[in-house]
């Protein structure tokens, strides 16, 4: 059965991109079939791709809004991708009053999810419309957080989201996991904000080994390639694999 996937949090700033990304490559070299879906209106996953967004004809509003076949750039670094741009941001308010609303990307991922072993959302920092379509749609929610203790006091809201989304409309959505990031082990601040998300968080679901803080992530965006492709010794390449074992084995 085909595994959707969103990777969610509030929150913005906190690596969804980079772990959607990287998963879904780690994902790919296992031999996996993997579709990545920007539900993102800033973008950054296409970016992060190899696409320019604002030079797209079709992205993931036609298939949200419109309800036109969902638009799909096939074998980027042996993923395919379902891209965006910033008309997306209009889709809050056009959905407003939209018959089944929240069943719009669910519906638009029913005629292909087959294709695929993994299915993996980057959701926008925000509790919208956008990201309550993406919870509806999936089967498992994966959550990115920084290692701060700021960014623990949203986690409470997050968990209610998905809360909500399960007992209202999606009972079959679980809790993947928590990946802490931006983690740098010199800084006695991360380390205790990690041994915090560890103690608090396990209680929800499991906590993955954290993705280091490292300017190679950067260098690897602006190549628009995954960090395994730029700097495959890098000890972060480790962690990722770590995490796609994890996220198979579920």
């Amino acid at each position: 059965m085909t595994k959707i996937i969103a990777e969610f949090n509030q929150a913005g700033g906190v690596a969804k991109s980079t772990l959607t990304q990287n998963l879904g490559y780690h994902l790919s070299r296992r031999n996996h079939r993997v579709l990545l879906v920007d539900m993102d209106p800033q973008a950054t996953l296409t970016t992060f791709m190899g696409l320019v967004p604002r030079e797209l004809e079709k992205t993931i509003y036609d298939a949200v809004v419109e309800e036109q076949p969902l638009p799909i750039h096939e074998g980027i670094n042996g993923m395919d991708l379902a891209p965006t741009n910033i008309a997306l941001s209009l889709a809050e308010s056009q959905l407003a009053n939209a018959d089944m609303r929240e069943f719009r990307l669910h519906e638009a991922l029913e005629p292909i999810k087959n294709n695929y072993d993994y299915i993996l959302i980057d959701c926008p920092p925000s509790l919208g419309i956008l990201s309550y379509i993406s919870l509806v749609a999936s089967n498992y929610i994966l959550v990115p957080i920084e290692t701060h203790f700021k960014s623990l006091e949203g986690s409470s809201e997050l968990l209610k989201t998905v809360a909500r989304v399960k007992s209202k409309i999606n009972r079959d959505l679980l809790v993947a996991g928590f990946v802490p990031t931006k983690y740098d082990s010199r800084n006695s601040h991360d380390t205790r904000a990690l041994g915090t998300i560890q103690e608090t968080l396990s209680q929800v679901g499991k906590v993955f080994p954290p993705v280091p803080r490292s300017t190679a992530f950067t260098d690897a965006s602006e190549k628009r390639i995954p960090l395994a492709m730029h700097a495959p010794k890098h000890p972060a390449v480790n962690v990722f694999e770590e995490l796609a074992g994890g996220i198979e084995s579920m």
